[in-house]
């Protein structure tokens, strides 16, 4: 295949919203519902009982064959009625979309499957959609099935299927029937761990066969590390297209956006928190390097910048923090274990928190103000979000979370020995 794969112009698709007819009890109840109507039409002339939902607007884009492109977008965002036009489940209320390969697509549990016949005749079935010749189907029949892992129920009617064994057979026919475009759905999030990842690494041989593939998920580990180039689908509408790292950052930056503050200020000491020792004035989370917009990830050193004010003078104090995950399980603590009498005043203690030390999720830390060097004379829940992605691109390997707290890049080493012994080598 030479050339474009995908050609979508103009897609835009409208659904009518109707409102669900009542069943009514009483003579009551209906006169009830028609005075509500009436009374809304008054205020709105407009409404009806049909409302037009556009779950697409205006979505333009080109794929050139052999591109791995990720679709990624929240809930609703319509990510999954662009791949159903595009897979011909969907007609478009306007524009068009021009395929130019044979196509294989899992969209969502039972699409494409007869839910009487066996898996075995599904696979002849699915086969035989996308143009496939018998002899054809044939050749990765032994391929498909073991990757599915299903031998035992092949001639066993779909409908008995559990999801897990529905989305494994599926995936199975979608990749190995050899189709020149795969459109792949967020229905692998229905298989277990080590489905996904037989599931990943299925697509990632497909790209490096030259085929293309789109691929929705939420997972943006897969995205990034699978996918070149990713469409961020949002309201119905292309938001932002280009290279992964990029648009993938973007996305998760913006959906974090707002949600709390990069940092807590009391100008006030009077109305701050603390007691008669000590008040806090500043705790901030930032980069430690000079782009302070950039989303933080795994790699990514950043700094803890706890500012207070001391109200005694020659007091020893100094300020702990402790590092929390989103499940309140403590990650470890770290001190700034000032020895020497501070003056009365303000004061900044900064952590420095290198890169490749916690593993992605939501952090917090609890400010505590030490006195003596073992009395904690106050503490403080920071409110303040350290949300670590994990936007590394990996090549053969996991793609989902590692187990764990922290995910240190520790150094190894390894080295050869000696010669094993004749009787200890495999033969």
């Amino acid at each position: 295949m030479t050339g474009s794969a995908i050609k979508a112009e103009g897609l835009a698709k409208s659904y009518n919203i109707s409102k669900t007819k009542q069943n009514y009890n009483s003579l009551y109840e209906r006169l009830a519902d028609n005075f509500k109507s009436s009374f809304s039409r008054k205020r709105d002339p407009d409404s009806g009982n049909n409302r037009a939902f556009w779950a697409l607007k205006d979505v333009s884009f080109e794929i050139k064959a052999g591109e791995v492109v990720g679709i990624i977008g929240k809930n609703g965002a319509g990510k999954s009625t662009l791949l159903k036009i595009l897979s011909r489940i969907v007609v478009p209320t306007c524009g068009q979309a021009q395929i130019f390969g044979r196509v294989g697509s899992l969209l969502e549990v039972g699409t494409g499957f007869h839910p009487e016949l066996t898996g075995r005749e599904n696979i002849f079935l699915n086969g035989a959609i996308i143009g496939m010749k018998k002899s054809e189907i044939r050749r990765r029949f032994a391929e498909i099935v073991d990757f599915a892992e299903i031998g035992k129920f092949l001639d066993v009617p779909v409908k008995r299927y559990s999801s897990g064994m529905y989305v494994r057979l599926a995936f199975a026919v979608a990749a190995h029937l050899e189709p020149e475009i795969l459109l792949v759905d967020e229905v692998l999030a229905v298989g277990d761990a080590a489905f996904q990842k037989k599931c990943l690494d299925k697509m990632a041989e497909t790209a490096r066969e030259g085929r293309t593939v789109l691929f929705i998920s939420h997972n943006m580990v897969a995205v990034n590390s699978l996918c070149k180039r990713v469409i961020w689908v949002d309201g119905g509408e292309v938001i932002a297209d280009g290279a992964s790292p990029e648009i993938v950052t973007k996305y998760l930056g913006k959906s974090l956006t707002g949600v709390e503050a990069a940092e807590e200020v009391w100008e006030d000491m009077a109305g701050a928190p603390g007691n008669e020792v000590v008040r806090l004035h500043r705790v901030c989370v930032r980069h430690s390097d000079a782009d302070q917009t950039a989303s933080f990830t795994m790699q990514t050193p950043f700094q803890i910048e706890v500012e207070f004010w001391n109200l005694l003078p020659n007091a020893h104090l100094h300020i702990t923090l402790h590092f929390y995950t989103a499940e309140h399980i403590i990650a470890f603590t770290t001190g700034s274990l000032n020895t020497q009498p501070l003056a009365k005043g303000l004061f900044r203690s900064v952590c420095y928190v290198p890169g490749n030390l916690l593993n992605s999720g939501l952090h917090r830390v609890v400010v505590l103000v030490v006195k003596d060097t073992n009395s904690v004379i106050f503490s403080h829940a920071s409110r303040v979000p350290i949300n670590i992605l994990d936007l590394e691109v990996r090549q053969g390997i996991h793609f989902g979370r590692e187990p764990g707290v922290v995910q240190p890049r520790l150094e190894w080493k390894s080295e050869y020995l000696n010669e094993c012994p004749e009787q200890g080598c495999s033969q």
